[in-house]
């Protein structure tokens, strides 16, 4: 398979002078060299061989290094018997994973060191030791408990990121419940959808939470969606002051966690294929993906990637913010109290009152850990002489994921936000994989916007759709054999589930990303395959053309879409949004980016129609909806919009395409 776009990206994706280059920290310190050691592999190419030749070697040092507190001790290291689609890691061990956090509430280093600290968005800062957390987890499940709640149950948890929602997420794990995250900006028919699929018995939720000084109110829709869930029996309610309950079933956040205060029982022993997790993810068609996360597979893949990808160590100050609803919300809270590190939490808007928002917590809380959606990193650049004021000198290592980065803001993360010596993290997986598919070692170089290696023990590979490996062009990426954060099932579907990763080419895992493997061994994501723009018969992903048209000094954001041409079959069609000042009209920037896309990629892609507009619609976690552009920009039904976090950006694509017709 051989496409035009070949030349291009290797031209683009090479070795540069901006390329990262670890130092002796890093080589002589980083978690993955203390790794190598435990595992007497003397290079990091032997221990990715390791990780994938002899997994259960591999896996067991990892929960070694890891600290992975287990029960019972497993017997082997997975169990293939109902195919390497279902596999059932690490047979014969009992576990329960909030253990491995409470664990560092005994160790006389960690005991007294701050496990969370949440600062509001009004500048309020509150914080819990490790000793606390473990004391207010188990009255907290104690409280559930007391209210009937038990193994298995599900229950529904929409708040804002927290102490409260961190302790509420690991008291459902604590009773061997399931959580079943809820984005706070859902309405009602989306989390109807969620919690009725799931069969909740109840909900914790806040009234609502503050952005930028307005109050949003969350109250109203949950109460509206609870009139169509018959099954929650109660909504656990975090109140602003002055709340009162309105519904006899009503129940107060702080009244649960003082009703059995000092009557905690032990965590729920488990098997590892217990689920403690349902998270629903959005698609454009049909219902949300139920994906399922067990206790012995989603915390023990990111305790790896904390240690060997994000070098987490007890003792650090680790600040992604994430939305809990979200992937991101369980991944980051995991990455830092599995490793016994404090977990700063962040939950307004990121730049309110400035641009400077980030950069102050960086300072204020001396984070060594900093992570960032690439939307973010852009605002942040554009506004750079507000967004550096705080003083980052505390910070070892960069993390960037959620969608894909751009050359110059991935080198703008490095170089401005960090001093050029902290390795920016690039890191991608996806809901259904727990961690990450690919991602970067802080021992290899790191070239811009790249990855520099696969997450050891997982066979990524790209592939063309035959199945066959491919080197320097694109391909799917794929993975050859069941790894450790994959998907249980999906929720009470295992048919989807199968139909959705394991169908496409028959035995091989096909994750519905496009990749780039170089001739150095890195890696590029080039989007998603259900976003592949295919112009007279040549294919090309559109973070490709989105790379290209950020280039251009004028343009802060951009989305590329294939819409249907009855020449060429799709013709290319890019939205913009102008940096702030930008010195182009309009039409000025329409004509720059058309021109500079034909000479980058050529002329067979030059854009069949270039919009300027002010907002992209995006999800909260800031990632483009590229198929909700599409489908609205051709008048199609825009699908599931559940995780849309500004809607007004489509009633702006909708113009746009009123104004192209009938030509666009």
């Amino acid at each position: 398979m051989n496409h035009p776009e070949s030349s291009h990206t290797e031209s683009s994706h090479t070795e540069s002078s901006h390329t990262w280059q670890p130092g002796e920290r890093e080589l002589q310190n980083a978690g993955i060299v203390k790794l190598m050691q435990a595992l007497d592999t003397p290079t990091y190419e032997a221990l990715l061989r390791v990780s994938i030749d002899d997994p259960e070697r591999y896996w067991n040092t990892v929960m070694r290094e890891c600290a992975i507190a287990w029960d019972e001790a497993p017997q082997g290291y997975v169990d293939l018997s109902r195919g390497p689609q279902f596999p059932s890691w690490f047979p014969g061990g009992k576990l329960n994973w909030v253990n491995t956090i409470y664990a560092w509430a005994h160790h006389p280093a960690t005991a007294q060191q701050n496990a969370v600290v949440a600062e509001r968005e009004d500048g309020s800062v509150s914080a819990l030791t490790y000793a606390e957390l473990e004391t207010r987890v188990r009255d907290f499940a104690a409280g559930l408990a007391q209210r009937g709640l038990k193994q298995g149950d599900r229950i529904g948890l929409l708040m804002e990121n927290g102490i409260e929602a961190t302790i509420s997420l690991l008291a459902i794990v604590h009773l061997g419940a399931l959580v079943v995250p809820l984005f706070s900006g859902f309405g009602v028919d989306a989390i109807v959808a969620r919690l009725s699929a799931a069969e909740a018995r109840m909900v914790i939720a806040s009234t609502g939470f503050s952005r930028r000084t307005k109050r949003v109110n969350v109250e109203g829709a949950l109460r509206d969606a609870w009139r169509q869930l018959p099954l929650v029996e109660h909504v656990i309610w975090k109140r602003a002051e002055g709340e009162t309950a309105q519904d006899a079933r009503d129940l107060d956040w702080q009244d649960i966690a003082a009703a059995a205060r000092g009557q905690g029982t032990p965590a729920v022993s488990v098997t590892p294929d217990t689920p403690f997790m349902v998270i629903y993810t959005s698609g454009t068609t049909g219902k949300p993906k139920g994906v399922v996360h067990t206790h012995g597979s989603f915390p023990i893949k990111i305790a790896h990637d904390s240690l060997i990808h994000f070098d987490v160590h007890p003792g650090d100050v680790f600040c992604w913010p994430a939305d809990m609803g979200w992937i991101a919300g369980t991944l980051v809270l995991g990455c830092a109290l599995l490793r016994g590190a404090t977990l700063v939490c962040y939950d307004g808007a990121p730049d309110y009152p400035d641009w400077s928002r980030m950069s102050r917590i960086v300072e204020r809380h001396k984070v060594t850990h900093f992570g960032s959606a690439p939307t973010l990193i852009r605002g942040m650049a554009s506004h750079e002489a507000v967004a550096l004021q705080g003083d980052r000198s505390t910070v070892r290592l960069l993390i960037t994921a959620g969608e894909g980065i751009a050359p110059e803001h991935f080198n703008w993360f490095l170089e401005r936000f960090g001093d050029g010596s902290a390795p920016v993290i690039n890191y991608t997986g996806g809901t259904e994989a727990s961690g990450a598919l690919l991602a970067s070692v802080p021992i290899r170089p790191i070239p811009p916007s790249g990855f520099n290696t696969v997450s050891p023990g997982v066979a990524a590979d790209v592939v063309d759709p035959a199945g066959n490996s491919v080197s320097g062009e694109v391909g799917e990426l794929a993975i050859r054999a069941p790894f450790v954060g994959m998907t249980h099932s999906f929720w009470r579907d295992d048919e989807r589930y199968l139909e959705t990763y394991w169908q496409t080419i028959p035995g091989i895992w096909v994750h519905g990303d496009l990749a780039l493997r170089t001739p150095e061994g890195n890696y590029f994501m080039m989007g998603r395959s259900d976003d592949t723009l295919k112009v007279a018969g040549k294919r090309l992903g559109p973070a490709e053309v989105e790379e290209v048209v950020l280039e251009l000094a004028d343009v802060a954001e951009a989305a590329a879409i294939g819409v249907a041409d009855a020449e060429k079959g799709q013709k290319l069609v890019v939205f913009v949004v102008p940096k702030p000042g930008a010195a182009s009209a309009h039409a000025d920037l329409e004509a720059a980016v058309s021109g500079h896309v034909d000479k980058r990629l050529g002329r067979p892609f030059r854009p069949g129609r270039v919009h300027v507009v002010e907002q992209l619609p995006k999800t909260r976690s800031s990632k483009i909806m590229r198929r909700v552009i599409r489908s609205v920009y051709c008048g199609l039904p825009p699908g599931d919009l559940s995780s849309l976090d500004n809607p007004a950006a489509l009633d702006e694509v909708r113009a746009v395409a009123a104004n192209a017709a009938p030509s666009a």
